[in-house]
């Protein structure tokens, strides 16, 4: 069984059949529709975000699976502010302000690409980005927001999961 697979990023439920999708599956003989229909549908949550894709498909049988990563956790946070970009000077200036709720439903968006192995640890990962995009967590810098999940302040975020 011959397979090919393609890695393309493509904006959150709007794949369609032209370019660059389109002259990259084209030659793989698959129903370029059914293609984009399900890309679209598996994307929807993504919308106005680039995700990456993976298009792997049977050269014999022309099937073909579709599996979707998450953009990156800086995306996720941005489109969760609402913002279009973190600070030019992290450190110095600050972007915009985060909640540990925010954070933990990134953390949750992210959960299988993360190294944590529970949503807390996940949800400090997420806030150490933040720190590096000069976007505070709760008022404050997030290295000491983080020191406070550590202590247990907002444990209540946590208990339901």
């Amino acid at each position: 069984m011959a397979s090919q697979t393609i890695e393309i990023l493509v904006e959150g439920g709007k794949a369609t059949p032209g370019p660059p999708l389109g002259p990259a599956i084209g030659p793989l003989g698959i129903n370029m529709m059914q293609v984009v229909e399900e890309i679209n549908k598996k994307t929807a949550d993504f919308s106005g975000m680039k995700v990456p894709v993976k298009i792997t498909a049977d050269m014999d049988t022309k099937d073909f699976e579709i599996s979707v990563g998450t953009p990156p956790t800086t995306a996720l946070v941005l489109e969760e502010l609402g913002i279009g970009s973190g600070s030019h000077e992290p450190g110095t200036e600050v972007a915009a302000d985060f909640t540990v709720e925010q954070a933990f439903k990134v953390a949750r968006m992210k959960f299988d690409d993360l190294l944590a192995n529970d949503y807390k640890h996940a949800t400090k990962e997420v806030i150490g980005t933040c720190v590096s995009m000069g976007i505070n967590v709760e008022g404050k810098d997030g290295r000491d927001t983080q020191k406070d999940i550590d202590n247990g302040d907002y444990d209540a975020v946590f208990d339901n999961y």
